[in-house]
């Protein structure tokens, strides 16, 4: 008689996002599916381009996209804006108190104490009427940024939308929450079952984007409700060292793996593509500077362009190739005269198309600013794509990239740069261009080299499938 093989785990992974772009989520899934395990990721339907509600991966991975309540959100939204600008309420809360009037004496005391709660409302309303009427509305009101209003846009936004996501998920072995958001879902379908918990953290996320610049009592709250839940979890994934001491330390595991997001290892064919300067119409002598991802705040992308006019860099063209709310500025600059035409912005490609495009770059430059902790701790993914593709570093000078990059046993990988500074950042750029030809060969060679031999997928992914090899062996037989 044969011997019987691994388990086969039932595995539910959940992401707030449509998880088109989420290289991580899908590499996780993929990974964990060739291992043998059933795999279904239930995600959140974008309000972009339409996505299928639900599709099939090549791996066999399942990918369900369920939609926010939007009616809820909307509910929230009518309240903010009842107390942001109370006197807007007055037509309803006439009537209302009206039809109390007449409805006899049980409606009397109804009226009653809405007279009652108008009258204590009235040092807010003439707080808002000032602000309103004398000031222009410059004075804080709810839904302008307040700590109360984020904490329910939060709840109204992702609560119904993770109930939601754990109700339509199969009974699973394991649920595999990524993100606070996503930890939320996973919990609340584990609740039905008993089965296991996965919390995957892609970064500090109370002290990530618009989270880290909420009040005191919003992170305090953020951060219990991420303490509450994680508590349900037998495993922490995070994605550095760093992200792991801390998690491990403020939410109180025992057990955990780093899973960086590098790529799976890839060959740059021969000869080499060049797709940037045949898309933009450079000659070959032109060096490009590359920066590739989310066009967002505090990602270094004006340090960058302004780098470029340091002196030195006058053959340098910066490329800018991605995706997100900066880029109408950054088409702005494109077509200042001060640029002299070597500022470029390019659409996103996809990402099974991104490392040729990465490898026709002489640098890739990301200058992540000290905004956040999340930053200065963070391994970006633009950074193993980079390598990858065989293309040296330019990076913020911050503990985790730098590790990588300056501590290469065969030699650098790029350089770092102080970047909150143009002229040190130029300096770095400088330092990778203006290498002799051989050196800048051997470099690119380097580089490809270390994502071969380290940072790529298949040696990432192993400490994951490993982990849920430790699970199979306590679940129940």
């Amino acid at each position: 008689m044969s011997e019987p093989g691994p388990r086969r785990l039932r595995v539910a992974m959940y992401v707030a996002n449509d998880a088109s772009r989420d290289s991580r989520v899908l590499r996780e899934a993929d990974a964990l599916a060739a291992a043998g395990h059933d795999v279904i990721i239930v995600a959140r339907a974008g309000a972009g381009i339409p996505l299928p509600a639900e599709e099939q991966r090549p791996t066999g991975v399942r990918l369900v996209r369920i939609p926010r309540d939007h009616d809820s959100i909307a509910g929230w939204r009518n309240v903010q804006r009842r107390i942001g600008y109370p006197w807007r309420a007055r037509a309803n809360l006439t009537r209302a108190w009206l039809g109390d009037l007449q409805a006899g004496p049980e409606g009397w005391l109804r009226a009653g104490a809405k007279l009652l709660a108008t009258l204590a409302a009235l040092p807010w309303i003439a707080y808002r009427l000032a602000g309103y009427v004398l000031l222009g509305d410059r004075l804080p009101a709810a839904g302008r940024g307040g700590q109360v209003d984020y904490v329910m846009t939060w709840r109204r936004s992702v609560l119904p939308w993770a109930n939601a996501a754990a109700s339509i998920a199969p009974d699973a072995d394991v649920h595999h929450g990524h993100d606070v958001e996503g930890l939320a879902a996973a919990v609340a379908a584990a609740k039905r079952t008993g089965a296991l918990v996965v919390y995957d953290s892609h970064e500090l996320y109370p002290e990530s984007a618009r989270h880290a610049r909420q009040g005191t009592l919003a992170r305090f709250w953020l951060r219990s409700l991420e303490r509450r839940l994680a508590r349900q979890a037998v495993a922490l994934v995070t994605v550095n060292k760093s992200l792991e001491e801390i998690l491990r330390k403020s939410l109180g595991f025992t057990r955990s793996v780093v899973v960086h997001n590098a790529p799976p290892r890839w060959m740059p064919p021969d000869p080499a593509p060049d797709l940037l300067r045949e898309r933009l119409g450079l000659p070959p002598e032109a060096h490009i500077a590359l920066y590739h991802g989310g066009f967002s705040a505090h990602r270094g992308l004006e340090e960058l362009a302004e780098a470029i006019l340091e002196p030195g860099l006058e053959a340098v063209h910066a490329v800018f190739l991605g995706y997100g709310k900066q880029r109408a500025m950054l088409d702005q600059m494109a077509s200042d005269p001060q640029f002299g035409g070597r500022l470029h912005v390019l659409d996103a490609v996809p990402p099974t198309e991104l490392l040729p495009w990465v490898a026709s770059a002489d640098v890739a430059v990301m200058c992540l600013q000290p905004s956040t902790l999340n930053h200065v701790l963070s391994t970006p993914n633009k950074l193993f794509e980079a390598l990858a593709a065989g293309v040296p570093v330019v990076v913020s000078d911050f503990k985790e990239m730098r590790e990588i990059v300056l501590g290469n046993p065969e030699g650098p990988l790029g350089t770092v740069c102080r970047p909150t500074e143009v002229a040190d950042i130029a300096r770095a750029i400088r330092q990778v261009v203006e290498l002799p030809a051989t050196e800048a060969a051997a470099l690119r060679s380097r580089c490809l080299r270390a994502a071969h031999e380290r940072w790529n997928w298949e040696t990432e992914s192993a400490r994951l499938v490993a982990l849920y090899e430790e699970l199979v062996a306590e679940l129940p037989s």
